[in-house]
Order: structure tokens, then C-alpha cells, then sequence
């Protein structure tokens, strides 16, 4: 399991007293337990937590397995290019 995915396990756990051993990666959040107006504060919750900007395709994830590789994928591409020694950016 990714370390984005335990990050939001927990998240879910601590703020909806959600027992993370329940919850499946590729199971539809509201069957975990969320209704919909959870699901749009876990969302704000994921974007103050993770630092990005959740894109309207969010709303369309339904599993915590899918949000996770929305939300890697959204940081790899915040991810600045790494300058080489002629200062030259590295792609």
C-alpha cells in the first residue's frame, strides 16, 4: 500500500472516526462509511493536507485508492525539474 494511501486512511479515521482497517482501497468511500457532505470535507481536508489542488475529476473518484493516485500524480507534476551542474533543467 502507498504512503499517500495510509496518509489518508488516517485522515479518514481521525476525523470520522472511521476504523482504517475497514476501509478498502478500491471500495466506494461511501460504503466505508462517508456521505456525500463527508466526502466534500474529506476532500477539502486532502488538499490542505497534501498541499494540492484537487481538480473537479476528484468528485468523480469514489474509492480512497483513486484518490491516491490522483493526488501522487498531482504532486509529481508540482515537482520543480532538477537543475543540472550547467544549470540547465533535467527532464
Amino acid at each position: 500500500m502507498s504512503e499517500t494511501l495510509e496518509t489518508l486512511r488516517k485522515l479518514v479515521q481521525d476525523k470520522f472516526d472511521i476504523d482504517a482497517a475497514r476501509i478498502e482501497p478500491e471500495v466506494s468511500i461511501l460504503d466505508s462509511g462517508l456521505d456525500s457532505l463527508a466526502l466534500t470535507e474529506l476532500l477539502f481536508a486532502v488538499e490542505e493536507k497534501f498541499g494540492v489542488e484537487l481538480l473537479d475529476v476528484a468528485r468523480e473518484i469514489t474509492t480512497l485508492g483513486g484518490l491516491a493516485r490522483l493526488i501522487d500524480d498531482l504532486r509529481s507534476r508540482a515537482q520543480p525539474a532538477t537543475a543540472s551542474p550547467t544549470g540547465l533543467p533535467i527532464r
